[in-house]
């Protein structure tokens, strides 16, 4: 392996990467000698409109600096769609190696006034998004006998957030979808992992704060930039992660988790069977000392700044 080239000779598509947290990764991995397919619609964060600027841009600003990339403007909302996408990697550079599923969109509301275009919207985006563009790049994966997704999730899912009911779904929907494929795909020599990543985006920036606490934590969210979140991806996408399938990680600025899955935490038995009253009277009292806290958000499980 050339130095500081973890990922040369391979070929990468980043979906949602001509801003944010995306446009990090699809450089770094560009530097580390990745050609990339730079993939964006340009949309607003709530997914109206379109400009190929975004996209256009980083793949220039990645050839300028040396490296080889493209830019595209498919949906990878749309199943016919997202196959343009993986068939521009193949167009351009004749294989893929990684697909990093970035492409996301916000629409947050309470979940008493979420309205059903809001849930449909982000779930095509996000869930359905990943699904397409990782079917299509399956084909391929197996075919050649490799190959490594990177799906981003958001502790909005894994622990909690409030008015993102839609948000935070989809990306737990996110989690199960690459454990499955972790699972279908490693007869193939395919991994899939998860990352949760924290940075000050422009999605970020358009969540409303209102109480002290929020406000403060905002301010030190400002220091914490996407580039933080680009070397994990760009581990996962290279060689050197081959033993590493089928995991969640979450990014804190210098700081990256192993998080949980979900596995039994206590159990009950009672040999005569259960009743609607000894669930009450033995299996409740029993649990209930394990049971998670039923409002815990994210900053209850991370109440430090990220360091």
């Amino acid at each position: 392996m050339e130095q500081g080239k973890m990922l040369a000779g391979k070929v990468a598509v980043v979906t949602g990467s001509g801003r944010g947290i995306g446009r990090t990764i699809a450089i770094l991995m560009a530097q580390h000698g990745a050609k990339v397919v730079v993939n964006d619609l340009g949309v607003s964060l709530d997914g109206r409109g379109g400009d190929d600027t975004p996209a256009r841009e980083v793949a220039d600003e990645i050839k300028k600096a040396g490296g080889e990339a493209v830019p595209n403007y498919d949906s990878v909302a749309e199943f016919k769609s997202a196959a343009k996408i993986i068939e521009c990697a193949l167009d351009n550079f004749g294989r893929i190696d990684c697909l990093v599923n970035n492409a996301g969109i916000l629409r947050d509301v309470i979940f008493h006034k979420m309205a059903e275009e809001d849930w449909d919207l982000v779930f095509s985006v996000m869930l359905k998004g990943a699904f397409n563009t990782s079917r299509h790049a399956a084909e391929y994966f197996r075919k050649q006998n490799s190959g490594s997704f990177v799906h981003m999730t958001s502790t909005s899912a894994l622990v909690g957030s409030t008015g993102q009911a839609n948000y935070g779904a989809a990306k737990l929907g996110i989690v199960a979808l690459s454990k499955a494929i972790a699972v279908d795909m490693a007869r193939f020599n395919v991994r899939s992992n998860c990352i949760a990543p924290v940075a000050w985006t422009r999605m970020q920036a358009s969540i409303p704060a209102k109480d002290p606490a929020t406000v403060k934590r905002i301010e030190q969210r400002k220091l914490v930039t996407a580039e933080y979140n680009a070397p994990l991806a760009v581990f996962l996408a290279s060689d050197s992660a081959q033993g590493v399938t089928a995991q969640v990680f979450a990014i804190r600025k210098n700081e990256i988790f192993l998080m949980s899955q979900s596995r039994p935490l206590r159990g009950v038995h009672r040999a005569e069977g259960w009743t609607p009253e000894t669930c009450a009277e033995h299996m409740y009292p029993a649990l209930k000392s394990t049971f998670y806290p039923p409002a815990e958000r994210t900053a209850d499980v991370f109440p430090w700044d990220s360091i």
